[in-house]
């Protein structure tokens, strides 16, 4: 991984409705408010042309391309788009692309230039294996079509100076042309690549891989479907991944907020302690555009629904507070991990997290059971600690106990 990500955190631009505008130019305002929250890697969706054949809605879907070295117009030019990236790295952010590689739209200029780039039905007609209507599948055994892709990803590096990569629905891809393009594309510049896939296999191409399984057990544990012991099985699971592989963890992306419901639709109350963990936990967090208010609407996904930024950022402080946390204290990013012993296991979930003399203590009620008393006798709890959003501090030694209300949420750090 670069060295730049290891202790990053991610922010996911939805360009077509982070303003009423829906530019590259137009976000670019915000930048300023961005990097004061603390955000550091912008990853943009893509921002490709998109198909008119078979589309869906009045806009189409991102993920339905219609060229890989084009700049969709509705966001502007090239020129607007290096000079977001520029803009961007003047103020200290990385910015990724999202990379869509597995399919294309159906007017693509391949589908007629080299219609045998692509997967055909028993009529030979152009078809799509997951059922998404508005796309039609590449064949990854056409070794040209590999080539093309990895010359269109090197475009994006050598044209725009962009710093990485996140690779849709990677899994879907032959694992070996992830290897090839990451050689390829990292001879011109080192990059950061985000796969949203689940499969450990993938790290040997990717730096960092989705929480998915994570994502979708603690919605289920909001609903009553799961109990913390499962999650606590799946994070085992992570934890047995290779060397150096990191997850993204998060609580909205733009797949989740426009077809499975809002955070707050999701997780309810519990919804800024799941995302504490994901601030606090081994791995990387994802923001997604208007969460910092937080947006309360399922944005639509094909056509043009704009964030309303005339509200108050409730969020905003909540989040820099975490990012802050995350980028000053190593315990939060490189830390070995104890996890607490709880009379309240069903409920409670707490940890310390320790890298040389910092500590961090992270203690959530993911239930809807209040006063809950949990007691930490460890010998990392000792010294003085700083309570993250309260800023008072105390003087803690093991055998401390913690009481919690329904959805609370307490992070300390040692001070001295």
């Amino acid at each position: 991984m670069v060295p730049w990500a290891k202790d990053s955190n991610i922010y996911e631009v939805n360009i077509r409705q982070y303003t009423e505008e829906g530019s590259f130019l137009a976000f670019s305002k915000h930048l300023p408010r961005l990097k004061a929250m603390g955000v550091e890697i912008l990853w943009l969706m893509p921002i490709t042309p998109i198909s008119q054949k078979e589309r869906l809605g009045s806009l189409g879907s991102y993920y339905a391309c219609s060229s890989y070295t084009r700049i969709n117009p509705e966001f502007g030019s090239l020129n607007d788009f290096k000079q977001l990236v520029e803009t961007a790295h003047q103020l200290g952010f990385k910015l990724i692309i999202d990379w869509v590689a597995n399919h294309t739209g159906w007017d693509h200029h391949w589908t007629f230039e080299h219609p045998d780039w692509y997967v055909k039905d028993a009529n030979g007609v152009f078809t799509e294996v997951n059922g998404w209507k508005d796309v039609i599948d590449l064949d990854y055994r056409q070794a040209n079509m590999r080539q093309a892709m990895i010359k269109a990803m090197q475009y994006w590096v050598r044209e725009c100076d962009i710093d990485g990569f996140r690779c849709d629905m990677a899994h879907l891809v032959p694992l070996d042309f992830w290897v090839h393009a990451r050689k390829e594309c990292d001879a011109i510049k080192p990059l950061f690549w985000l796969a949203e896939c689940d499969e450990p296999a993938y790290h040997q191409a990717f730096d960092v891989s989705y929480a998915w399984n994570w994502m979708h057990t603690t919605e289920k544990i909001s609903k009553g479907a799961a109990s913390l012991n499962d999650l606590r099985n799946n994070l085992h699971s992570y934890s047995q991944y290779p060397y150096n592989a990191t997850k993204l963890y998060f609580t909205s992306n733009h797949d989740e907020n426009s077809w499975n419901g809002t955070e707050q639709e999701k997780y309810g109350f519990t919804a800024k302690a799941w995302w504490v963990f994901s601030a606090t936990w081994q791995g990387i967090p994802l923001i997604y555009s208007g969460q910092e208010i937080p947006n309360q609407r399922r944005l639509l996904f094909f056509d043009k629904d704009a964030i309303d930024w005339k509200q108050p950022f409730v969020m905003e402080p909540f989040f820099q507070s975490l990012l802050s946390l995350r980028k000053t204290n190593k315990a939060l990013s490189l830390g070995e991990t104890f996890v607490l012993p709880s009379d309240h296991s069903g409920e409670l979930m707490g940890y310390l997290r320790k890298h040389g003399q910092e500590v961090v203590l992270v203690l959530l009620n993911l239930s809807n059971k209040n006063a809950l008393k949990i007691r930490v006798d460890h010998p990392w709890l000792n010294g003085l600690f700083e309570s993250l959003f309260s800023d008072l501090q105390y003087a803690f030694q093991p055998g401390e106990s913690f009481e919690l209300m329904a959805g609370d949420y307490l992070v300390y750090h040692l001070v001295s």
